[in-house]
């Protein structure tokens, strides 16, 4: 079965930033995506996806608003370019066999049915996964965080500096059995 280590907590208390860390450590044994905000005039103005591979694309953004898309808060979100960039990076990372990361699974990633059937075979199979997943209950996000296969860290104040070097001993363990 898979292992997958999930990092939970308050929006920006620093889980993307502990991905970033890990993903410069593994390098290229590792495929997925993170996400980053789009800060503008007046604070944030929307999100991006990165993947490893060094793809790019808005999955949602104030301008975006539209009545035939999703929306999340003042967000209109790109669910094609999410699946397109981003189930894409993490399809590739499941198929070469490549440790898994995916940041995030949250509200917006969640209106993907594709997404969410992603993360489940990854998730499901034999190669570790490193993400992060919202802190508030949803139902598609608690599925993910109540499987066997899941382990649930909180990143807070008080854990979030010793964190990536305890998700690098939970790496080095659970590659070394794969």
């Amino acid at each position: 079965m898979g292992k997958t280590l999930l990092l939970t907590g308050h929006p920006g208390i620093g889980k993307t930033t502990i991905i970033r860390t890990i993903v410069a450590q593994v390098g290229n044994k590792a495929g997925g995506f993170y996400t980053e905000e789009i800060l503008g005039p007046g604070g944030r103005k929307g999100f991006r996806l990165i993947t490893l591979d060094g793809k790019e694309t808005v999955i949602a953004h104030v301008d975006l608003r539209n009545p035939k898309a999703p929306a999340v808060g003042r967000y209109g979100v790109d669910v094609n370019a999410l699946e397109r960039v981003g189930v894409a990076a993490l399809r590739r990372a499941i198929q070469e066999k490549k440790l898994v990361i995916v940041d995030e699974i949250g509200t917006m990633e969640l209106y993907s049915r594709a997404f969410c059937d992603t993360v489940m075979q990854a998730i499901l199979g034999p190669t570790p996964v490193l993400g992060t997943i919202m802190r508030h209950p949803h139902p598609e996000s608690d599925v993910f965080k109540t499987l066997a296969q899941v382990t649930l860290w909180e990143v807070n104040r008080t854990t979030r500096d010793d964190l990536p070097n305890k998700v690098m001993a939970w790496l080095s363990k659970n590659t070394q059995q794969t």
